[in-house]
């Protein structure tokens, strides 16, 4: 991954490949950023000019390279939109600062160094710029032709480095904030990582596999159920999801603790490795994406993962439910009733209404160890893409309180998020006269259909909040900001968010 570096040089005299700086919109055309005085004094003060002339107006994403000054080390000057020039003595806000910083590394590819000349008026800064700039660096190519060694040989290589001018690297909050940043980068990459892994390389057992050997490095304790395990413990949810494939299923516990911590949380993951939609078979078009309908419990591992190295005051266990949902003489029968862990009988109505299946299952076992509270996170349904759209998941709860401390974490962080309700009406819909509940209701506000059915297996007293990231999870289209085509990392952040806020004392 990109090596950051925090430098006190003066941009004129440092070499790398470019200096990045950043430029507003003003309301009378572009304004340069705040730690770029000294590439603008090199233009003799006249870089905005210049700039508009090339037709940059400093809109976010805008990418513009010109020439560097003579005397510069640096061959070329990148500027880069940060969008609205802020008020006056109002900083730019931390996300404004990690996709300017993301779009500038992705444009950078190919080269060796970069300096990033962006405004830095606090530590906090340094964090975004350069959680932005591994996040903007990510490259998935294990699959192409000899791997990096071709991407170096294309110049497509991730930039290897990064230096942040006008951080202090002497400066115990700086240093703090860059490695903060690394480490959620870097566990946010993983997550990427798997989600982009081919479904015939990454079954339940691959990733099960993984999450052990991650544990195993951060000191993290790890349990592995396997198809003997979740039979002995009847775990009916994960099973019948995963009884049609020749992959079988597994439920992985991890379980990060700290002797100062006094809460405790529970993550709980949707891992279907790969989605076919069952007996319910999806219809063509739909398929080629589903490798992607692991995010959740990609995003899980991560975030458990992240804590673990940033040494969070917290307990945090993960609950990854993992299966593959395929079609066979063994699968699953639309019309079957399962019995799950918690004893409750469901009637399976549709195969591809898969993944509450085997949350529930996890849902009910991270409730038996009563954690303070209960986040899961799932590409659950194609309804909340229908009413959220691509880049923002919905956030639902059995509190609002908890509910509306977990939104404003996902949007501290930088990941749009919209509060849902959970409107009780809507609950009959899954009345069965077979089982105590079927896993489909009604149609319309099917998003919110899937919360209550979860919700079904929380334990009593335990604030819960579910979070659908069906639409932010995989970005079919082109990279924008920080996010690369492709599986994105949704949620990760969020979670160690919450958890950061939860060791402080300050998650409500």
């Amino acid at each position: 991954m990109t090596a950051l570096t925090l430098s006190t040089a003066a941009a004129p005299g440092l070499r790398a490949d470019a200096i990045v700086i950043g430029v507003a919109k003003g309301a009378k055309g572009p304004v340069v950023a705040p730690g770029a005085e000294a590439v603008d004094k090199a233009y003799d003060g006249r870089l905005a000019g210049v700039l508009e002339t090339l037709g940059a107006s400093g809109a976010e994403g805008e990418v513009t390279k010109l020439p560097a000054p003579s005397g510069f080390k640096a061959p070329v000057v990148v500027a880069v939109g940060l969008g609205a020039e802020p008020e006056k003595d109002a900083g730019f806000d931390a996300e404004a600062l990690r996709r300017a910083a993301g779009t500038a590394a992705r444009a950078l590819a190919g080269s060796k160094k970069a300096a990033f000349a962006l405004p830095l008026a606090e530590a906090a800064d340094a964090g975004a710029v350069g959680e932005g700039v591994l996040l903007g660096a990510y490259s998935f190519d294990a699959y192409k032709e000899n791997g990096k060694d071709a991407k170096a040989k294309s110049g497509k290589a991730p930039l290897a480095e990064a230096a942040l001018l006008g951080g202090k690297p002497r400066d115990k909050a700086y240093k703090a904030a860059i490695e903060r940043a690394a480490a959620v980068a870097e566990e946010l990459n993983r997550a990427r990582d798997l989600v982009n892994t081919p479904p015939n390389d990454l079954n339940p057992e691959a990733f099960a596999a993984v999450a052990q050997a991650a544990a195993k490095e951060h000191g993290i304790k790890v349990q592995v159920l396997d198809e003997k395990a979740l039979v002995k413990g009847g775990y009916g949810g994960i099973l019948g999801v995963g009884s049609g494939s020749a992959s079988g299923p597994r439920l992985v516990k991890l379980s990060y603790t700290s002797s100062k911590a006094t809460k405790s949380l529970a993550f709980v993951g949707k891992g279907i490795t790969y989605d076919s939609g069952g007996i319910s078979l999806k219809p063509a078009g739909h398929n080629e994406t589903m490798k992607c309908d692991m995010a959740g419990a990609a995003a899980v591992f991560a975030a458990v993962v992240a804590a673990a190295r940033l040494g969070l005051e917290v307990n945090v266990t993960g609950w990854l439910a993992l299966a593959e949902n395929m079609p066979s003489g063994s699968a699953t029968r639309p019309g079957d009733v399962l019995r799950m862990y918690s004893g409750k009988t469901v009637e399976v109505l549709n195969t591809d209404a898969e993944g509450r299946l085997v949350l529930a299952d996890a849902l009910w076992a991270a409730s038996q160890e009563k954690p303070d509270a209960i986040i899961d996170v799932a590409t659950l349904t194609g309804a909340m893409m229908v009413a959220l759209g691509s880049r923002t998941y919905g956030v639902m709860a059995n509190d609002d309180a908890f509910r509306t401390a977990v939104h404003e974490a996902a949007e501290e962080v930088g990941e749009p998020a919209w509060p849902m309700p959970l409107p009780e009406h809507l609950r009959k819909g899954m009345d069965s006269a077979t089982a105590d509940i079927a896993n489909m209701g009604e149609r319309m506000g099917g998003g919110l259909v899937a919360g209550l059915f979860l919700r079904e297996f929380v334990g009593d007293g335990i604030a819960w909040a579910h979070l659908d990231i069906a639409g932010p999870a995989f970005n079919e289209g082109g990279p924008f900001g920080y996010t690369p085509k492709g599986g994105t990392g949704t949620a990760v952040r969020t979670l160690v968010r919450v958890a950061e806020l939860a060791a402080a004392g300050d998650l409500g």
